[in-house]
């Protein structure tokens, strides 16, 4: 009775206030906070000294919802969250000014592996569409040799390109970098034996083109794969994906794994559990988002 309080207890979100909010793109923002105190954190639910990129927090809105999202910065002083206007939730965090009052805790979920073996190396590329860029994000700060690519349908939905000057920028409409999409990229370095770890996170038929790539040319590869999540912790099995809870084992996964996950990029569950096929517009990172979808 004792553990389950406990673990209870430990739940608890923490309230912070936005210290700042920072306008992306035209869909995009991100909400910045001062990093709490980490014994009051940790003590209400906030261990940010256990995050591992490629994880998720909850993120709360008193009165309103709760719903999973990745950090998409994190140092001694601040803590960020990069958000996509989609549905109602968003909606609401992307109309935040500072002074609002968020909850937050965790983290969860199964992060990036293999961060220290590949953390000094250039042989190592990070690839992200529309916003699995902000996911990807605080590996890039990690690995500040890697290669960061980012796609977008435009120009108008790039991200942090001030923060990371040096990224390989491609568009599907050419309005900026290249045009085309990072998986030609990927391609053209998997030839040239220039790769030996390739992380992800995007639009899934992007992601499922880059695991693809990636088992023919014998290069390492992780995906953050993002599933309709409610409970977070693996009860409810509303992300379940093949058998597998991807906000408890995932959401970050091998090429192995996905190699026998048939849903990989596919078939999804909308809020209600319903099976259905990943259409156009939920794998597109800007297209409209079908209304089962959006969070």
């Amino acid at each position: 009775m004792q553990a389950g309080a406990e673990r209870i207890r430990c739940s608890l979100p923490i309230v912070l206030t936005v210290q700042e909010v920072k306008r992306e793109n035209d869909l995009m923002v991100t909400l910045l906070f001062p990093v709490p105190d980490p014994g009051e954190a940790g003590e209400r639910g906030l261990d940010l000294a256990a995050f591992v990129p490629g994880q998720f927090f909850m993120v709360w809105l008193p009165r309103f919802d709760e719903k999973p999202y990745a950090l998409s910065h994190l140092d001694a002083e601040c803590l960020a969250i990069t958000v996509q206007r989609r549905g109602p939730f968003s909606a609401r965090l992307c109309e935040l000014k500072a002074g609002a009052k968020v909850g937050l805790r965790g983290p969860f979920g199964r992060g990036f592996g293999d961060i220290e073996r590949h953390g000094a190396s250039r042989r190592v590329a990070l690839i992200g569409g529309g916003c699995g860029t902000a996911v990807l994000a605080p590996l890039a700060e990690r690995m500040s040799r890697a290669t960061l690519v980012q796609g977008a349908n435009s120009a108008n939905f790039l991200i942090y390109l001030d923060r990371f000057p040096n990224q390989v920028v491609f568009t599907d409409d050419g309005s900026a970098g290249r045009k085309g999409y990072p998986t030609e990229w990927l391609k053209e370095q998997a030839a040239a034996g220039g790769l030996d770890m390739v992380y992800t996170c995007g639009p899934e038929v992007m992601a499922e083109a880059v695991v693809s790539i990636c088992r023919q040319a014998g290069i390492g590869c992780q995906v953050a794969m993002e599933r309709y999540m409610k409970c977070g912790i693996g009860v409810c099995g509303q992300c379940e994906c093949d058998g597998r809870l991807v906000c408890k084992d995932g959401p970050c996964f091998s090429g192995e794994e996905l190699a026998v996950m048939p849903s990989f990029g596919r078939v999804r569950r909308d809020k209600s559990g319903r099976r259905f096929e990943i259409t156009i517009a939920v794998r597109c990172p800007s297209a409209p988002v079908p209304p089962d979808a959006k969070g």
